[in-house]
């Protein structure tokens, strides 16, 4: 929810003041930043969440920690890449497949009732993924609209 609440507030924040600063709505600019944004508070999480998040990872995958780590610096990456314009839509289109990627951890957390945060089992269960499923959606939306300035 807390990433929902981030791209849209910043997607607003960002319209708005472009349409102050420019005089116009720049709605791919605004969500790009929205982006980016969210995936830098998204990505924090890997570095402080980090034996929450890697409760999300099934055992039989190795080196879960540094997957983790990894993936955090990935999301911090990807936010800078949608800023740079000849990587933008090769970001988007990497950052497409890494939300679809990290869907079966999701689905593995709901199902296993993993509260990240608190790195317990104590999580929301299954009715988790009728809200995080459409997200990842909406995610995956997001990017591509922004990055390929679309709407």
């Amino acid at each position: 929810m807390k990433p929902l609440i981030v791209l849209l507030s910043v997607f607003v924040l960002s319209l708005l003041t472009r349409k102050i600063v420019r005089g116009n709505f720049e709605f791919a600019q605004s969500g790009q930043m929205a982006m980016s944004v969210m995936l830098v508070f998204t990505a924090i999480a890997h570095f402080i969440f980090t034996k929450g998040m890697s409760m999300m990872l099934p055992n039989f995958i190795p080196f879960k920690t540094e997957i983790i780590y990894f993936t955090g610096i990935l999301e911090i990456s990807a936010a800078i890449g949608l800023f740079i314009p000849c990587f933008r839509v090769v970001t988007a289109w990497l950052l497409i497949i890494f939300f679809i990627l990290i869907l079966p951890a999701n689905i593995y957390a709901a199902i296993k009732h993993i509260d990240y945060q608190k790195g317990t089992f104590n999580g929301n269960g299954l009715r988790y993924l009728w809200f995080r499923i459409p997200l990842q959606i909406l995610f995956i939306l997001w990017t591509y609209l922004s990055a390929t300035k679309k709407w």
